[in-house]
């Protein structure tokens, strides 16, 4: 079942990266107390992820804090080592990237896809959602192959 607005997020572990190496963290704790905007790839160093998903959030990053958003996150169905190396080579440093290696948060959510036919296996779909205190305000999923609703100027119309 895929989440809805007004659902809490489902309780998983997330691997955060961080300049020390990978922090795991639990989905509970990380959005409790906060509004996060959150975006998902299917995956890091991708076309359309690279070009722009992530730089769409890291050029609007004060736009979104402007307008109450505490943190800005990204999840993908990679490993942290991945998501960090990514970040990096994105001066992404105002986006909080939370690695889902296993796919498990994709899943709680429902929102996973099937990327075998791109060598790519089980991934998360690309979507956006606001999160206050672990509850979801907003959800925007594309549709296969689209990049719109889940982009963040779409998010900052939302807030």
């Amino acid at each position: 079942m895929t989440i809805s607005v007004g659902d809490t997020l489902p309780d998983v572990t997330l691997t955060k990266a961080t300049a020390d190496g990978p922090e795991q963290i639990q989905s509970s704790e990380y959005f409790k107390g906060k509004k996060v905007a959150l975006f998902s790839v299917p995956g890091a160093f991708t076309p359309t992820c690279s070009a722009r998903h992530l730089p769409g959030y890291v050029e609007k990053a004060q736009d979104l804090k402007a307008k109450g958003v505490d943190e800005i996150a990204c999840t993908a169905v990679n490993d942290a080592f991945v998501l960090g190396a990514w970040q990096g080579a994105n001066e992404a440093g105002d986006v909080t990237m939370l690695a889902d290696g296993n796919g498990d948060f994709a899943e709680a959510v429902g929102l996973t896809m099937d990327g075998k036919g791109f060598g790519m296996g089980k991934r998360g779909q690309r979507y956006s959602m606001i999160v206050e205190d672990g509850v979801v305000k907003e959800l925007n999923v594309e549709q296969p192959g689209d990049f719109s609703v889940s982009s963040a100027e779409h998010m900052l119309g939302q807030l």
